[in-house]
């Protein structure tokens, strides 16, 4: 897999810069001025360069990364089958600190193939364990981490108010540090309200829950009709979101808020989820349906090849 990457400040500028441009007028509250007045700056940085470098080094000064792959499921099963334990473990209980409303399970009903290449993480309503609604959550953890590469997946999401699907990467140090201390990668959020929209997010010391580095994407479509590629490609450098092959943040150690630490220089590993309720959405309302299925064709890592 090859991809052209020009250098970190003529590709960071020029992404912001596009982003800005086509930015839609209207206001979004405070979010939407925070990014934008970081994109003011970048166009400031931008200005900048543009008078130190000349413009055809700012703009055709590009280099090839080649990604080889390093890790990956294509949820090839029977049926009703679990996913594959030597790559997945279950988190299986409630809340997580997020005010969550549903009980995760390991469960086939919960968590299986679907016996044509996807795995299926689907939201009941239904009395478990003391909660009115059951999902499922699976990670890698001490199965498989890396630092740095890009981390992929091909997914299809659910709608609904107050579901919440996830595709995200926590420090494989967590256990030791606690979070947010470990640093946790959002490649993937999104509102089940919300369906054109996906959010993007770094939290770690000094920038976390409410208070994430984050950025949302409007994608044009509603993310339940069809699979999409969620992605970050990731350096010591910087952390980059795409939707498909859309390029939509970039986030470096300059972009935290004062005070903050860079803590993603460790490897980091892989989860999925379908949350129900919780702080990032809400609860569901009489118009959501139930059950709801995030299908996830494959999740592919790759690092960069050396040589």
């Amino acid at each position: 897999m090859t991809r052209q990457r020009r250098p970190e400040l003529n590709r960071r500028n020029r992404a912001v810069c596009e982003r800005l441009e086509s930015s839609p007028r209207s206001g979004h509250g405070l979010h939407t001025w925070a990014l934008r007045s970081r994109q003011l700056r970048s166009i400031g940085s931008c200005l900048l360069a543009m008078m130190v470098l000349s413009s055809a080094t700012a703009c055709s000064d590009d280099e090839t990364i080649t990604w080889e792959l390093s890790w990956s499921d294509d949820f090839e099963g029977a049926e009703g089958s679990l996913p594959d334990p030597a790559n997945w473990r279950f988190d299986v209980g409630e809340d997580w600190g997020n005010a969550q409303l549903e009980y995760d399970t390991d469960r086939a009903t919960n968590v299986s193939l679907d016996g044509t290449g996807n795995l299926r993480i689907t939201a009941r309503e239904e009395s478990y364990q003391g909660r009115s609604y059951t999902s499922g959550r699976i990670n890698s953890l001490e199965l498989f981490d890396q630092a740095y590469g890009r981390f992929e997946a091909r997914v299809r999401l659910p709608i609904g108010a107050g579901v919440w699907p996830a595709f995200w990467l926590l420090g494989a140090n967590f256990l030791e540090v606690g979070w947010p201390d470990c640093g946790e990668i959002d490649v993937m959020e999104y509102r089940g309200q919300e369906p054109f929209l996906l959010h993007g997010s770094l939290h770690g010391p000094g920038y976390s829950g409410g208070s994430a580095v984050t950025s949302r994407y409007e994608s044009g479509t509603s993310l339940d009709s069809d699979f999409h590629v969620y992605a970050i490609e990731w350096t010591p450098e910087s952390i980059s979101w795409y939707f498909d092959d859309a390029l939509y943040q970039i986030v470096t150690p300059r972009d935290l808020p004062s005070g903050g630490r860079w803590v993603f220089d460790h490897p980091f590993f892989v989860i999925l989820n379908v949350a129900v309720g919780g702080h990032f959405v809400g609860p569901p309302n009489d118009q959501t349906i139930f059950p709801q299925t995030m299908l996830v064709d494959y999740v592919r890592v790759y690092r960069e090849k050396s040589g």
